[in-house]
């Protein structure tokens, strides 16, 4: 069974990714096939288009539906709420997509942690028995 962290932070199948549009059926030509794609997708397209895709709660949709992040979703919800626009609006997006990577990769690092800690354990326990 795949981590649940693992399992959102992955990389999903163009059929999977986001569209960017500035309106009903006009494509910028950009999609997002992961949060860290998503993340850098949000300083490069146009904030009109954010504002688009927030209103009609695209990217909740997406995060929560494909992606299966249903904090970062609810995250979204709340600041679509807010009503942000413009380069606030990007700049809020982009921290929270950011702070949720981070939290995300970090967790997935800390089995790895756990594992050498023990390992180091067991080493000096052992030495320490001559």
């Amino acid at each position: 069974m795949i981590n649940a962290n693992a399992k959102i932070l992955r990389k999903v199948g163009d059929a999977e990714a986001f569209y960017f549009s500035r309106a009903f059926n006009s494509f910028t030509g950009q999609k997002a096939n992961s949060l860290e794609e998503f993340m850098q997708k949000i300083k490069e397209e146009d904030a009109k288009c954010l504002e688009f895709h927030l209103h009609r709660k695209d990217f909740e949709k997406w995060i929560e539906f494909t992606i299966g992040d249903f904090r970062l979703a609810a995250e979204f919800r709340l600041l679509r709420e807010q009503k942000p626009i413009g380069e606030d609006l990007r700049n809020r997006l982009w921290l929270l997509v950011s702070k949720r990577i981070s939290e995300l990769t970090k967790a997935l690092l800390l089995p790895d942690r756990k594992k050498s800690e023990r390992k180091k354990e067991n080493s000096k326990s052992h030495f320490e028995t001559f």
